[in-house]
C-alpha cells in the first residue's frame, strides 16, 4: 500500500480529475476566451473557478473538522462512505441532470459563484472526504504523543485543499488551452466523453476507498 503517502496522492488525483471534468468550468473558460478571441480571458477565467471549487473543497474540512470533535476517525469514515454511496447511486440514476440556471456568457463574479455552486451539487467535496481522513489520520498518528489543541490533522487538511486546487488548476488550464488551440467548440459537438456517468462511478469508488479506511 501507498501508505501516509495516499491520500495525499489521492487529492491531487481528484484535483486532476475535477479539473478534466468539463463541468467543472474549463467549458465556461473557453467559452469566454472563445467569445473574445484572447487567450489570455481563459487563464483569468479559470482563478475565480479554481477559487469557487476550493472554496467548496474548503466546506467538507470545515465538516471533517467539526466531526473529528464529536465522533471517532472510523466513525466518521463509515459515515463518509454510507454518504458517498447513497449520493454516488443517486448520481448514477441521474446522471442527465444538469444545473441550468445561467447560460454560457457570465462574468468572473458569476463564474466563482457557478463553481462553487457546482462543485458543492456534484459533491466535488464530499468526494475528496475519504482523502481528507486519510490525511486527519495520517497527522493525527504523526504527531502522536504530543499535547495538542483543536481538531487533528487541520493544518495538513489545509495544505491538501491547496494541493488538490493547484491540481485541478492546471488540469484545467492545460485542457482549455489545448482545445481553443487544437479544435475550439467544434470538439464538443464531434467528441464528447459522459463525464457525469464517469463522476457517478467515482463517487461509488470512493464510497469503497471510504469502507476500506475505516477497516
Amino acid at each position: 500500500m501507498l501508505g501516509p503517502i495516499g491520500p495525499w496522492l489521492a487529492m491531487l488525483g481528484f484535483g486532476a480529475f475535477h479539473g478534466l471534468n468539463p463541468g467543472m468550468g474549463w467549458l465556461f473558460a473557453l467559452s469566454l476566451g472563445l467569445q473574445q478571441q484572447r487567450e489570455r480571458v481563459i487563464w483569468l477565467s479559470l482563478l475565480p473557478i479554481a477559487a469557487g471549487h476550493a472554496l467548496a473543497i474548503s466546506l467538507a474540512v470545515v465538516l471533517v473538522l467539526l466531526g473529528l470533535r464529536v465522533a471517532s476517525l472510523p466513525t466518521l469514515q463509515w459515515i463518509t462512505a454510507g454518504v458517498l454511496l447513497l449520493f454516488g447511486l443517486y448520481k448514477l440514476f441521474n446522471y442527465y441532470r444538469h444545473p441550468r440556471w445561467v447560460g454560457m456568457k457570465v462574468g468572473f463574479r458569476d463564474l466563482f459563484l457557478w463553481s462553487f455552486l457546482m462543485a458543492t451539487a456534484h459533491g466535488a467535496g464530499l468526494m475528496v472526504v475519504p482523502a481528507l481522513l486519510g490525511v486527519a489520520a495520517g497527522m493525527e498518528s504523526g504527531h502522536a504523543g504530543h499535547a495538542g489543541h483543536g481538531a487533528p490533522g487541520g493544518g495538513g487538511m489545509l495544505v491538501a485543499v491547496i494541493l488538490h486546487t493547484l491540481a485541478m488548476l492546471l488540469v484545467m488550464g492545460t485542457t482549455a488551452w489545448f482545445v481553443y488551440r487544437k479544435f475550439g467548440l467544434a470538439i464538443l459537438r464531434q467528441q464528447w466523453v459522459n463525464f457525469d456517468l464517469i463522476w457517478a462511478f467515482a463517487l461509488l469508488a470512493a464510497a469503497g476507498i471510504a469502507a476500506l479506511m475505516a477497516l
